[in-house]
């Protein structure tokens, strides 16, 4: 069996849909965020950094560096950011952060080189590029880039200038990903994100002749107002750009968690069969332009180095979504930000003031983390498959874990029988692979050998993560 690359139909039946439209993750993690926990200390962090260190420099890492900061809230967002259009208020942050980096590099002495380091926020070029340029110079004499390394930064095209991307390339940055959403002006205006083609095209233009490769523009279906026809329209002008890479996603439509989404009226966004319809449209439209299918929501082009990983089978995902370069272990720098270090999750406070305290007392800025079980580490390693490859070579599980798959997880195969008898899998001793349609609820598979939904959230009556479709 192999993973094909045809388009599936428009047309998903409602029926399908009635079925397969649940609550369910996202996987950038294995256990999920739901379920780290303040049980997870400072000491536990320190104990992962001090084994982290014993692996040296041979051991790449990668890191990750959230800049909160916006100057206006974007209705859609799901991510941890602080609103201010004073500046000034966020000029301290930069030297938080330098400080928590020290501290973290303080306690790597033996391990200072890194494979990819990635900017994310909020806007990280909401600041200046003399701020970006005094923050990533302090850091780039902490840790080193490896030969090939990637240095990507997240960026918004309304705020970000071309003397950002020049200071950025001057840094060594040569990875830049561009907020797009959708160019339909009824959608922009609902979401309060109103940004022209323009401004997104000039960007790529510049940021290519500094050098800049994988250039990538995310958009989101299910958002107010997008129809079949706009959204359309939208892909093929993005496809327009000739951007390496695409990332697609499902709008988390959350108001429970994000409390600014109730700004958003509800009845204007698609229902759950023109949703996956948009995404049917964006995965049909990138296949014929040549793109490959990467995961569940991102494309790149054959030549692309993304591209070349999902055909090599070297794709990787954590919660910069899918990565090409392998680190041994994560770093999480400035509040929020999560790391994954020797088996154990962890993330910084989420509150600006908490994180300031513990910098101030030279601490660590823990929240809470999880540490991996042995069980998690196999299950973790067959959602990844599935996230990244579409595909689980289970003879390759037995052998790494030392276990008989099928006496392992008899209860998962039995969920997944399920999903096979509905036209979303294939099984055979040898391997489980989703099928065209099942690469669109790839979400929905990965849940079966999730132990915690089975466990501890199939009965909850409160959503606990955003649907599926």
């Amino acid at each position: 069996m192999t993973t094909s690359q045809a388009p599936v139909s428009r047309e998903v039946t409602a029926d399908l849909l009635a079925r397969h439209d649940l609550s369910g993750p996202r996987y950038t993690s294995y256990p999920t965020a739901v379920e780290f926990h303040d049980g997870f200390s400072v000491a536990d962090y320190e104990r992962r950094l001090a084994e982290a260190n014993t692996l040296g420099e041979d051991a790449p890492l990668s890191l990750y560096l959230h800049l909160p900061f916006c100057q206006e809230r974007c209705l859609f967002c799901g991510c941890h950011v602080i609103i201010t259009k004073h500046r000034e208020v966020a000029a301290p942050y930069i030297d938080l952060l330098k400080r928590e980096a020290t501290m973290v590099a303080e306690r790597l002495p033996n391990r200072r080189r890194f494979a990819q380091l990635h900017l994310g926020g909020g806007t990280p070029t909401y600041y200046s590029p003399a701020q970006l340029t005094d923050l990533l110079s302090h850091f780039l004499t902490l840790f080193t880039p490896l030969p090939g390394a990637e240095l990507a930064i997240e960026v918004d095209p309304r705020v970000t200038t071309i003397a950002h991307i020049d200071a950025l390339a001057d840094l060594g940055f040569n990875r830049v990903s561009m907020g797009v959403q959708d160019l339909t002006p009824a959608v922009q205006e609902a979401i309060n994100r109103v940004q022209s083609l323009e401004q997104t095209a000039a960007l790529i233009t510049h940021a290519r002749t500094r050098g800049f490769r994988g250039i990538n523009v995310d958009l989101i279906y299910g958002l107010p107002h997008q129809t079949p026809e706009t959204f359309e329209q939208t892909v093929d002008a993005v496809i327009g750009l000739g951007v390496d890479r695409a990332a697609v996603y499902s709008f988390a439509f959350v108001p429970w968690v994000r409390g600014h989404q109730k700004k958003l009226e509800e009845a204007d966004l698609p229902d759950a069969g023109t949703k996956l319809q948009l995404f049917a449209i964006a995965r049909e439209r990138f296949l014929k332009a040549g793109y490959l299918s990467i995961g569940m929501d991102h494309f790149a082009r054959p030549d692309d180095e993304l591209g070349r990983a999902k055909v090599e089978g070297r794709l990787r995902r954590n919660f910069q979504g899918y990565a090409v370069i392998p680190g041994d272990d994560v770093i999480g720098l400035g509040i929020s930000a999560i790391g994954d270090v020797r088996g154990a999750y962890v993330q910084n406070e989420k509150k600006l003031s908490t994180y300031e305290e513990s910098i101030e007392a030279g601490i660590l800025p823990v929240a809470r983390g999880v540490a991996r079980s042995a069980d998690d580490e196999v299950r973790r390693t067959v959602i990844h498959e599935l996230m990244c490859n579409f595909r689980v070579d289970t003879r390759d599980i037995e052998r790494r874990y030392g276990i008989d798959f099928a006496s392992y997880f008899a209860d998962d195969l039995v969920r997944l029988d399920t999903q096979v008898r509905e036209g979303l899998a294939q099984v055979s001793p040898e391997r489980i692979e989703a099928t065209p349609t099942g690469e669109l609820l790839v979400r929905n598979l990965a849940m079966c050998f999730d132990r915690y939904m089975r466990e501890k959230h199939a009965a909850d009556t409160k959503p606990v993560f955003s649907r599926t479709v």
